[in-house]
């Protein structure tokens, strides 16, 4: 179970990536019915550290608590580039060890990723960094597997998250993996945004795309949401922007970063995935309610994006939500 967290900052602290899991775990939500977390920011020898903005943290732990912890989460160095290249100390790298070997959560927040690759924790997995870094961490991590188009990837029990704000994604990711769907959602909700934000990096990688003038498609894709029971195709969406299919079809793809039919199966697949956590509906009816139709179609979806089955993955996540 997630309840002990503990955070390694690097100078220059990057303010905003540590913002973050501050956010995530540093806050007490008890009163509210959410769990809390024994949130530690570490540095080597409880020294303070400088950040990127001009003003120093002085932290209240060393790396002791970081032993123990159900999650090490490392804060990246701000201009990572320079930095990077001065190396890590030991001590961090030899704690970044210990808890993967122990099978305590490692993740990092964007640039975080060089220091995980540069303690071996890279080498056989995929991971990913912010975009604008990832072709430098396969250069430097030959034995790494960087997918520079995702916001955060989970390999085993090391998680990367891409730039900055992918953080958040990855946090709530790990929060829904331990204690459920509904605590995850709550917490997002306290944090004003999504629980699962879907498309990668792609959205945000700067392309020379031509300009081009048009509505946002989050009017339909809050329709779609709504009615993931009905049948949705290319087609009927490319309808409801008033759009061509194939015209619709690039527009999804450039500003969602995935296709429609893949956001559809995962939108489809996020509510069985709730449906089974908190309700006693059977798989058939779950199978309706969440657009597949049959259970058979649902297995096969929940196979191929989960690596489990319906009824496995609701005997593993029903009593954590609970």
């Amino acid at each position: 179970m997630l309840r002990k967290v503990a955070v390694l900052a690097l100078p220059p602290v990057a303010v905003f990536e540590l913002g973050v899991l501050c956010e995530l775990f540093g806050y007490d939500r008890t009163d509210e019915g959410l769990p809390a977390y024994e949130f530690s920011v570490c540095t080597v020898g409880g020294r303070p550290v400088r950040t990127h903005a001009g003003f120093s943290l002085l932290p209240s732990h060393d790396l002791s608590p970081a032993e123990d912890a159900d999650l090490v989460a490392v804060v990246p160095k701000q201009g990572e580039e320079e930095a990077g290249e001065q190396g890590y100390p030991e001590e961090i790298l030899e704690v970044l060890r210990r808890a993967h070997d122990r099978g305590a959560w490692v993740m990092s927040v964007c640039t975080g990723a060089f220091v995980l690759g540069a303690a071996g924790l890279l080498d056989g997995r995929r991971c990913t960094t912010h975009w604008r870094h990832t072709d430098r961490l396969a250069e430097q991590f030959p034995a790494a597997k960087v997918d520079p188009d995702v916001l955060y990837v989970a390999d085993g029990n090391v998680v990367t998250s891409a730039g900055t704000s992918a953080a958040v994604d990855c946090g709530l990711h790990l929060i829904r993996e331990e204690q459920g769907s509904a605590v995850a959602a709550r917490i997002a909700r306290r944090m004003v945004v999504p629980p699962h934000r879907d498309g990668g990096q792609a959205q945000f990688i700067e392309t020379p795309l031509q300009s081009v003038h048009c509505e946002t498609l989050q009017p339909l894709l809050t329709s779609v949401i709504e009615t993931l029971d009905r049948p949705h195709t290319v087609d009927t969406m490319a309808a409801q922007a008033h759009m061509a299919p194939r015209t619709f079809a690039r527009r999804f793809r450039a500003e969602i970063g995935a296709t429609p039919h893949d956001w559809l199966t995962n939108q489809r697949v996020l509510l069985a995935r709730r449906l089974l956590e908190e309700s006693d509906l059977g798989v058939d009816a779950i199978a309706v309610r969440a657009g597949f139709g049959s259970a058979a179609t649902l297995r096969h979806h929940f196979g191929q994006r989960l690596s489990t089955t319906p009824q496995a993955y609701r005997a593993m996540f029903r009593s954590r939500a609970a």
